[in-house]
């Protein structure tokens, strides 16, 4: 195995004793903001070196059964070698898609805002599906979900929906998942059971640090109070606990109703905010990303980037990079990572 390349594992390894060293000085908690940088840059790095020391391990222990196994067969080791070698795959491969994520804010977790387009009741249960299956993939990484803002459409789905998904590289991940998605089925909610095609659209912006500078000014905010909706017992209903906060430079709103303390939604409602405005900046930086947001203009056809169909056949074919999975299900159930995967390796493939 190799450390060199885009990897560069003897740079990381540097760079963490390095940091060992500054942690070990006695004057390291002197500026404590200072301090947490240090440790989460610590932590990150080990999040790198640690794996990669596991799998050169594993390496090593296989070149040991297979010079055993060259002086004597033996069922036993086979198995275990065979075992062995399937288990370094799967790491080597999850190993290889975590370098393909170098952009700046590509460890960063991420705030995922769903919105149904054309296609009425049809979209608005199609924006609540993409959303179960963003929990699904998130849970399934270990990942921790927290539903910020929820509004259930009265006849079925939802209206729209943003969650905060916290966990190393979220954002680098998911950013792969921003546009509109394409839903082709026979609809439960049609007697006729006719075919119908509805849109939702996916936006993603990377969680953004307290200690990055946005510059927001009050008297760009509106701040709007309301009732909370859904879950959260009657103390929810009868307080204007939820708040909206419109950016009125640039027209992003967001919204939040996950607790029952207005100051608290407030609080988070401003996060959220400055976490669409970081996104928004990084755009007008990078041509590349204005395309992505140009294209989510308009949720309906001719716009998708990925379709998913559930009749005549079934098949989820993202059109950037024409990967086809024809379990529908299992890609349903939170099994992104082929397709996420096909989209960071032709990222990577543009950028050489």
């Amino acid at each position: 195995m190799t450390s060199g390349g885009i990897f560069d594992l003897d740079t990381r390894e540097e760079r963490l004793r390095n940091l060992d060293e500054v942690m070990a000085a006695s004057h390291f908690w002197d500026d404590q903001e200072k301090a947490r940088e240090t440790i989460d840059e610590s932590n990150r790095l080990k999040g790198w070196i640690e794996p990669w020391q596991k799998l050169s391990s594993q390496g090593e222990d296989l070149g040991a059964l297979v010079e055993l196994l060259e002086m004597e067969e033996d069922p036993d080791l086979t198995a275990e070698f065979a075992s062995g070698l399937q288990t370094l795959e799967a790491g080597v491969e999850a190993m290889e898609l975590r370098t393909m994520l170098q952009g700046e804010d590509d460890h960063r977790e991420a705030i995922v805002t769903l919105q149904p387009g054309a296609g009425g009741l049809e979209s608005q249960d199609w924006a609540e599906m993409l959303m179960r299956m963003y929990t699904r993939w998130a849970e399934r990484r270990g990942f921790l979900v927290t539903v910020l803002d929820l509004q259930q459409a009265e006849e079925g789905g939802i209206k729209n929906a943003t969650l905060e998904i916290k966990g190393e590289s979220a954002y680098g991940f998911l950013k792969a998942e921003g546009g509109v998605h394409r839903l082709v089925r026979i609809s439960p909610f049609d007697a006729q059971k006719r075919r119908h095609t509805s849109f939702a659209s996916v936006f993603v912006y990377p969680l953004v640090d307290d200690d990055i500078e946005i510059e927001i000014n009050e008297s760009d905010l509106r701040v709007d109070t309301y009732r909370a909706s859904g879950a959260g017992g009657q103390h929810v209903n009868k307080t204007d606990s939820a708040v909206r906060i419109t950016h009125e430079p640039t027209g992003i709103v967001v919204a939040c109703q996950q607790e029952r303390s207005q100051h608290k939604n407030r609080s988070t409602a401003m996060k959220m905010l400055r976490a669409a405005l970081y996104q928004k900046e990084l755009e007008e930086r990078e041509k590349a990303k204005e395309e992505v947001q140009a294209g989510m203009s308009d949720i309906a056809f001719g716009s998708q980037i990925r379709s998913y169909v559930f009749q005549p056949y079934t098949m989820v074919n993202d059109h950037r990079t024409e990967t086809k999975i024809t379990d529908v299900h299992a890609v349903m159930d939170g099994d992104l990572d082929p397709l996420i995967e096909a989209y960071l390796k032709k990222l990577g493939a543009a950028a050489e």
